[in-house]
């Protein structure tokens, strides 16, 4: 069932995380910041949202970062449950559709309890400031890719790079439900 997160809550300031990498490097929230801008996106391996983008999410990562966006993905996917979801799969995913931003996992589910990540995309947009500025979606693309679709995040996050601002008007994103571990 697919799920979506609430729109923006501008100014929500960006919690901090450690956070083991594909790479096998720790990350924290400063460690993937950009000189304009940060965009935390919660995904998986698994999702039919994530995968129907999976490419175009790799390019528009590299093109927020041509324009001084820093970028990561974290996957907080309960894994026992969902084994497509494996730190081991994470990596055969990255290398598939060619992400060379940092994909991060989330084993406790802290991060993405802390950051409120409801589904698989879920984006999150912060200022250098690290004050939230945009929770919309990638694109109109859902589970199958749309061709030529307005590039919303990318034009979201380079306003962000211009003016320190998002746009008033979003589009949440939708996806699948992140997979919580069991209480």
């Amino acid at each position: 069932m697919a799920a979506v997160p609430p729109i923006c809550d501008f100014g929500w300031k960006a919690v901090d995380f450690s956070l083991q990498g594909i790479d096998g490097r720790t990350y924290n929230l400063a460690d993937v910041a950009g000189p304009r801008g940060t965009v935390i996106v919660f995904m998986c391996n698994h999702c039919p949202y994530v995968r129907s983008v999976a490419g175009r999410l790799a390019e528009e990562a590299q093109a927020l970062r041509e324009i001084g966006i820093g970028f990561a993905g974290i996957n907080a996917n309960d894994a026992t449950a969902y084994p497509e979801d494996s730190f081991e799969n994470m990596k055969e995913f990255a290398r598939e559709h060619g992400f060379d931003f940092p994909y991060l996992i989330d084993p406790t589910q802290e991060t993405a309890r802390a950051y409120d990540a409801i589904c698989t995309p879920d984006f999150f947009g912060f200022n250098t400031d690290w004050e939230l500025q945009y929770r919309g979606r990638l694109d109109e693309s859902r589970t199958t890719l749309v061709p030529d679709a307005r590039r919303e995040l990318f034009e979201a996050m380079q306003a962000v790079a211009e003016t320190g601002q998002g746009p008033k008007e979003q589009v949440a994103s939708m996806g699948c439900s992140i997979k919580w571990k069991a209480a």
